[in-house]
């Protein structure tokens, strides 16, 4: 729902499926996404610097309110295939957005790899916040 014209959180859903199936995160309270590039200079004999952007994938991040061991879980069977020696292959995430104009639209991540940066601190009278991170190959418009 956009407020006074304005993408807000709430506008936001995302969706991640996982070689393993549907990764329902409990509580999301923040994402990221960013494009990442390599920017390499050229100078050419004219002595005029030009400038390339490359793409070169997406990274991005969650922090989530731990309500279940959801992720937990997931983290220690991917580190348990690893060991095991069996290919550990990519996940997509679907991101949809409800823009102010009421059209929704949606992008995909592709080859995602995701690691957990914060399993989280246990301490009394607080909540536990976990946070992921996660590289992609491509974000593409659906």
């Amino acid at each position: 729902m956009p407020l006074n014209g304005f993408t807000v959180g709430r506008d936001l859903s995302v969706n991640i499926q996982t070689p393993t199936g549907s990764l329902p995160l409990s509580l999301i309270t923040k994402f990221t996404a960013k494009p990442d590039t390599t920017d390499v200079k050229v100078k050419g004999l004219d002595g005029r610097t030009r400038h390339l952007i490359f793409p070169d994938g997406w990274s991005g991040s969650f922090e989530v309110e731990r309500q279940d061991s959801t992720l937990d879980d997931f983290f220690a069977n991917q580190e348990a295939n690893y060991y095991a020696g069996l290919d550990l292959t990519g996940s997509t995430i679907t991101e949809t957005i409800t823009e102010a104009s009421g059209v929704v639209s949606q992008y995909q991540f592709v080859g995602v790899i995701f690691k957990l940066d914060d399993a989280g601190d246990f301490a009394g009278d607080a909540t536990v916040k976990q946070k992921l991170s996660f590289v992609a190959e491509q974000r593409i418009k659906l």
